[in-house]
């Protein structure tokens, strides 16, 4: 018997660490991060992102620009050259326009995926799981680093065609860089790994990420927050404005040094009347607004359709990510401009006159745009499903614009004049309702408010701010009413662990009690426990730690034993089941085995409401129940789910 049950202790020690879900440290608990370094830390972490930008300058396309990248791109103008110079043939020029971003999507797409799973889609929804307390094995791997920064060079070499963004991928690989720079730091200073200041500085990178790609810190550091947490320290502001700040400036400085802008400027200039842009009878319209084969298959679709000569011509689609919004952003009204005239489709796009691109004579300016909200519509949701690294709030951004744009040019035509106010006329400019739309769109899909100062730090003005703001908070009083976030739609796609929010008020999550739905299969370990039961339990259960009371009759509790170090103590004294030498828990104990304090516990009187903040708040897995200091039972995520569901959804009565 007793070697028997040495052999399952052995194999019990070789096969714990094959768990596909390892909880944090629960006694490790929240702690005050008072210093999580000096200032050049925090600079470091502001700068890596900055190379991940020049490695691949040199390949990404002209509209990656307005994403974050460098000039100097080699595909892209050699794409446009092989496409401008193969002849009339249409099918040359059909071949040239398709081949190209079908290559790069199915070798992005191939690769990425024979290296790592995890390198695919945006990465946010995974880093939102990390940070509420679960360790996603290999996630934040060198070796996804390196497929992340491989398949992203060809997802945004494909230029608008694809139509995809990389403000998820540049969150995944700041993080990872974090991670990396945390295990350094942690190794070079000998101090212990804390879980809460690593969550700090993963937090710190993403918003790192954002003010780099936009060049906007103070909405980068906001709307990292936003999308990854639900609970914040205003202690550790400082920290992700430090960081993100740093990032920003280097990042705008080096597209000084690379001579594409004589000085510091943003990203993309407008020039909004700088009195008052708008009128109040127009604040009810900005409130208005609101694997590689199949790879290469969906690639392959959306670059035939958006084929210039063909249907592109609709759609403005020879216009890069950046061009799309320079135009969409213009002062003037299209549809009064072309009113009286039929201005020429250029060979080329006039950089001088990018809206030409928007206008057809059958289809004229709310045709184009029209078409375009119809077809990137179902084009973006097709592209979200190729398995490759890619960014999904650029696109939404300009598909918002595009609706602000198309209300712009209809109130223009319905007030030619402007609106008159205090007897001043005013004209419509669709510029401002194009800028409004992309922050409340956008806004309204990823469940932010920060989306409108965004807006503002990337056209440098805030003349807009009241409607922008406006039509920000009225998409997402909708959205958040009906549906989760594009990144918690995504998690639950992906069946990441998920603990939903208990959002309406409506909800009696405070009357509903700890009682009415913890779980009260509870295993528990006694001091008194003979070690022959203590063997039974850690080899019929794979719990990762037990409950320990101080005796099997008091039922008190007193800590908690974590598993792996009771197989090793159970490994290290098998003299002890020699026949006749009868110990117990607590002589197991005494030799060495850690007792864990149990510093949080719940009472069954605590309400759904305050359990849920709990848990929100420290990041926990699972807590015990005690009453009068006996433990009854235990709350884990699965228990709170159902019990959210329960409210949400009652069930029907038997």
């Amino acid at each position: 018997m007793g070697k028997q049950r040495l052999r399952d202790v052995e194999w019990l020690a070789k096969g714990h660490s094959a768990r596909e879900w390892q909880h944090w440290d629960m006694t490790q608990g929240p702690t005050l991060a008072s210093s999580w370094g000096s200032a050049t830390y925090w600079v470091a972490l502001g700068h890596p992102s900055l190379s991940l930008h020049f490695l691949a300058s040199k390949w990404a396309p002209e509209g990656c620009r307005a994403c974050g990248w460098l000039p100097d791109s080699l595909l892209s103008p050699a794409h446009k050259w092989l496409y401008r110079e193969i002849g009339d043939s249409h099918l040359l020029r059909y071949l040239s326009w398709t081949v190209y971003p079908v290559a790069l999507v199915s070798f992005s797409s191939g690769f990425s995926q024979s290296i790592t799973p995890f390198s695919g889609g945006s990465g946010i929804p995974e880093l939102k799981t990390i940070l509420s307390g679960v360790v996603l094995e290999d996630y934040l791997d060198i070796k996804n680093f390196g497929a992340k920064v491989v398949g992203l060079t060809c997802t945004l070499a494909t230029g608008s065609t694809i139509f995809l963004g990389k403000v998820g991928p540049f969150v995944h690989l700041s993080v990872m860089i974090a991670a990396y720079l945390g295990r350094m730091r942690t190794k070079a200073i000998g101090e212990s790994e804390n879980k809460s200041k690593q969550n700090e500085m993963l937090v710190a990178a993403a918003a790192v990420a954002v003010a780099t790609v936009f060049a906007a810190p103070f909405s980068g550091v906001l709307f990292s927050i936003e999308v990854m947490s639900s609970h914040f320290s205003v202690w550790d502001y400082w920290r992700g404005f430090f960081a993100a700040t740093c990032g920003a400036f280097m990042f705008r400085l080096l597209a000084v040094f690379n001579s594409e802008q004589e000085t510091i400027t943003s990203l993309y200039k407008t020039s909004f009347r700088v009195d008052v842009p708008f009128d109040l009878p127009e604040i009810f319209f900005f409130v208005a607004l609101g694997k590689p084969l199949y790879s290469a298959l969906a690639a392959l679709v959306l670059a035939s359709i958006t084929y210039p000569p063909g249907v592109g011509r609709f759609m403005a689609s020879r216009l890069s990510l950046r061009e799309h919004l320079d135009s969409l952003f213009d002062n003037n009204s299209w549809a009064l401009m072309t009113r009286n005239s039929s201005p020429p489709w250029p060979s080329e796009p006039d950089p001088q006159n990018l809206w030409f691109e928007w206008y057809h004579p059958r289809f004229t300016i709310f045709g184009t745009l029209a078409f375009f909200l119809v077809m990137k519509f179902w084009m973006i949701i097709l592209a979200t499903t190729i398995p490759m690294p890619s960014g999904y709030f650029m696109p939404i951004f300009i598909f918002g614009a595009a609706i602000g744009r198309l209300i712009g040019e209809a109130l223009s035509v319905a007030f030619p004049e402007g609106i008159v106010a205090g007897g001043v006329t005013n004209p419509i400019m669709p510029g401002g309702y194009a800028l409004a739309g992309a922050a409340a769109f956008s806004g309204a899909v990823t469940h932010t408010i920060s989306t409108a100062l965004l807006a503002f730090e990337l056209t440098g003005q805030i003349v807009h701010a009241l409607p922008v703001l406006m039509a920000v908070l009225a998409a997402n009083a909708i959205a958040q009413s009906f549906q989760p976030s594009f990144y918690d739609g995504t998690i639950i796609v992906k069946k990441l662990p998920y603990l939903p929010w208990i959002r309406c008020r409506k909800i009696s999550s405070h009357h509903v009690i700890v009682e009415h739905f913890m779980n009260r299969t509870i295993t528990t370990l006694a001091k008194d426990t003979p070690q022959e039961e203590v063997v039974k339990v850690v080899t019929a259960t794979d719990t990762a730690e037990y409950p320990l009371v101080e005796s099997t009759g008091s039922q008190i509790l007193v800590g908690t034993v974590q598993r792996a170090h009771l197989v090793q103590a159970l490994q290290a004294e098998p003299s002890s089941w020699v026949p006749g030498h009868q110990q117990c828990l607590q002589d197991i104990l005494a030799g060495g085995c850690p007792v864990e304090p149990v510093t949080l516990k719940l009472s069954p009187e605590t309400s759904l409401h305050q359990a849920h903040n709990l848990f929100e708040l420290l990041k926990l897995q699972s807590l015990f129940v005690t009453s009068h200091g006996r433990a009854v039972g235990f709350v884990s995520w699965v228990e709170l789910k159902k019990a959210i569901s329960n409210l949400t959804n009652p069930p029907a009565p038997k």
